[in-house]
């Protein structure tokens, strides 16, 4: 019977370590607030994180566990809208806004906000607005929507242990 066990814990490591090397993410995510929450998702060749914060003012610092990161990151900000993103690795900062009277996005690279980089930039962010049908949002504020942002492939160049993320929703009174 002992032996029976042992070779069922055997396999119930090879298992873990298959999927692992399967590509599975795996990260440690720590918020800045008890009521924030990141929710992992893979699909279709990308991972999916979803950011849920109730208050729309935090940041959290996501820090892979596998030897490398994914090849296509995608970012759910469920928010009202974004008046400030920041995400930064050991090297690099990128920040945006996405103006809320007319979606606007404004994107730059480590604080030159007078030097605002385009969609030829390998640091380009691609920003959409998504409503809670699952189709493009016209505006803001999004009601039961969500920011969509696929981090660029430069973020992870030299394949930082960590991913530092800001946000802001609207400037609260």
């Amino acid at each position: 019977m002992l032996h029976f066990l042992r070779s069922g814990l055997l396999i119930l490591a090879v298992i873990a370590t298959i999927i692992a090397a399967d590509g599975v993410p795996m990260f440690k995510i720590t918020t800045k607030r008890d009521s924030d929450r990141v929710e992992v998702k893979a699909e279709m060749g990308r991972v999916i994180w979803s950011v849920h914060s109730p208050f729309g003012i935090s940041n959290a610092v996501v820090e892979r566990k596998g030897e490398r990161w994914p090849d296509v990151v995608v970012l759910r900000l469920y928010l009202q809208g974004l008046e400030s993103f920041r995400v930064s690795n050991d090297t690099l900062k990128l920040e945006l806004s996405v103006s809320s009277r007319d979606g606007t996005v404004r994107l730059w690279k480590d604080g030159k906000e007078d030097a605002p980089l385009d969609a030829g930039s390998p640091f380009w962010m691609e920003v959409g607005m998504v409503g809670m049908d699952g189709k493009p949002a016209k505006g803001i504020p999004l009601r039961d929507g969500y920011m969509e942002l696929r981090l660029p492939q430069a973020l992870f160049d030299g394949n930082p242990r960590s991913i530092a993320l800001h946000w802001i929703d609207f400037y609260r009174n």
